[in-house]
C-alpha cells in the first residue's frame, strides 16, 4: 500500500507542479506503473536507467531488450517504447517546412533518426512545392546495415499523393561516411523516381551530431 501510495503521490505532484518537476525515475516510474514482488516502480525504473546509462539509450531500445530487464516483461516495456516513439513523433515537423535543400532534410532526419542504435530508413514525402508532409520508416536494419527498398519507398510516397521526397538513414556508429551501397542504393533509387514522374530531393546519413549528402 505505502508503494502504491508513493506512485499516487508521484501522480499528484506532476499534476500539481507540472512534468518538469519529477526526476527522469520518476518519469519513468510512472510508465512503468506498478512494481513486482520485491521492487517497486521506482526501483524497477532505477534499474532501467542503470541499464541504459540515460534515457537516450531507452528510447531507441526495442521492446525485447527492455522486457529481458528483471520485473519489466513485455507489457511493461511496450509502453516504454510506446512513450518514446509518441515523444520522438511530437517532433515531427508540420506541414509548413519546405525543404528548400538538402541542409533541411538533414535537419529534419536528425530529429527523427538521431540517437537510434539500428539503422532505420525513412522517406520524407513532400507535394509539388516540397512541403513535408509525412514522414515515414520503411525499413530497419541491424547495427551494420542498410535496407533501401525501392519499391516501397516509391510506393510510400504515392500512397500518399506525394509529388517529391527525400530519403534518409541513421549511422549508429557516428560514422557519416557513405557506404558503397549507399550509393549504389541512391542511384538506383533516383532512376525509378525519374520512371515513376517523382521528384527525388535527396538522400542523406545523419548521426546524433552530423550528417552528409550522398551525390
Amino acid at each position: 500500500m505505502a508503494l502504491r501510495n508513493a506512485e499516487l503521490a508521484l501522480r499528484e505532484q506532476l499534476i500539481a507542479l507540472g512534468p518538469a518537476a519529477l526526476s527522469e525515475r520518476e518519469l519513468l516510474t510512472l510508465l512503468i506503473r506498478g512494481g513486482v514482488r520485491d521492487a517497486s516502480a521506482i526501483d524497477l525504473a532505477g534499474s532501467v536507467l542503470s541499464w541504459g546509462g540515460g534515457l537516450r539509450a531507452i528510447a531507441s531500445a526495442r521492446p525485447e531488450e527492455l522486457a529481458g530487464l528483471t520485473g519489466i516483461g513485455l507489457a511493461k516495456a511496450s509502453a516504454l517504447v510506446a512513450a518514446f516513439e509518441l515523444g520522438r513523433r511530437v517532433g515531427m515537423p508540420d506541414e509548413r517546412v519546405v525543404f528548400r535543400g538538402v541542409e533541411d532534410v538533414a535537419r529534419i532526419a536528425q530529429q527523427q533518426l538521431g540517437g537510434l542504435q539500428r539503422e532505420r530508413v525513412i522517406v520524407l514525402v513532400c507535394d509539388g512545392a516540397h512541403r513535408l508532409r509525412r514522414v515515414i520508416t520503411v525499413s530497419e536494419g541491424s547495427m551494420d546495415r542498410s535496407l533501401v527498398p525501392v519499391r516501397e519507398i516509391l510506393n510510400a510516397v504515392l500512397r500518399h499523393d506525394g509529388r517529391a521526397f527525400a530519403l534518409a538513414h541513421n549511422h549508429p556508429s557516428g560514422d557519416v561516411e557513405p557506404s558503397g551501397a549507399d550509393v549504389r542504393a541512391t542511384l538506383e533509387v533516383r532512376e525509378a523516381a525519374k520512371i515513376s514522374g517523382l521528384r527525388f530531393l535527396g538522400h542523406v546519413v545523419v548521426s546524433l551530431d552530423s550528417w552528409s549528402d550522398i551525390r
